[in-house]
């Protein structure tokens, strides 16, 4: 699901409950100004999506500390109508050689290391885009298809996909849909708002 899907199932999650709901999206140089910024948004009327999309951090960026103290509630409580969503590219939204040097140069090489990875562990829900086999990839891609009503013969829709994987070098449910998308594309279907 991409990240505009899971925000309108969200929405509409939410509407149908009848509470207005307004979604912010923030940068990742937005931090130093998160607990600001639910301070404000504790007192609005309305549930609050706060959106970061691609959320990550560089080996000498000390702003995953600020995010760390705000997703645990600090002395006022998270605000009840605030919920925080994140999309990123990494586990534990740090390099892993960041996460492997401080093993290496730390008096206590666990705790160095659990300091990096803890800030991960405060999401209550983690999708990941894993590997697939061969056949779960063409059942995303045919699933996909009969949604959308896109028509190819299966021997050419195959062989298609499977250059596109070949090309990627991955074979995912991110890899499918980044299929599909050009496939629709080049048949002349329109998916819509995503």
């Amino acid at each position: 699901m991409g990240k505009s899907s899971l925000v309108k199932a969200a929405h509409g999650a939410v509407v149908a409950e009848g509470l207005p709901l307004k979604l912010v999206e923030m940068q990742r140089e937005d931090l130093p100004s998160i607990g600001r910024l639910l301070a404000l948004l504790r007192a609005a009327p309305e549930r609050i999506i706060l959106f970061c999309d691609d959320l990550s951090f560089s080996h000498d960026d000390q702003h995953y500390k600020s995010l760390k103290a705000v997703l645990d509630g600090g002395v006022q409580g998270r605000p009840e109508n605030v919920i925080f969503y994140a999309t990123s590219n990494r586990r534990h939204l740090m390099p892993r050689e960041m996460i492997e040097n401080e093993r290496s140069g730390a008096i206590n090489p666990s705790e160095a290391v659990e300091e990096k990875v803890s800030l991960s562990d405060r999401f209550g829900l983690w999708l990941g885009f894993h590997p697939c086999t061969q056949d779960e990839y063409f059942a995303m891609i045919d699933g996909y298809c009969r949604t959308y009503g896109v028509d190819v013969p299966q021997d050419q829709l195959r062989a298609e996909a499977i250059e596109w994987t070949a090309t990627r070098g991955a074979r995912s449910g991110r890899v499918a849909w980044q299929f599909f998308t050009d496939l629709a594309g080049r048949h002349g279907v329109s998916l819509g708002q995503s």
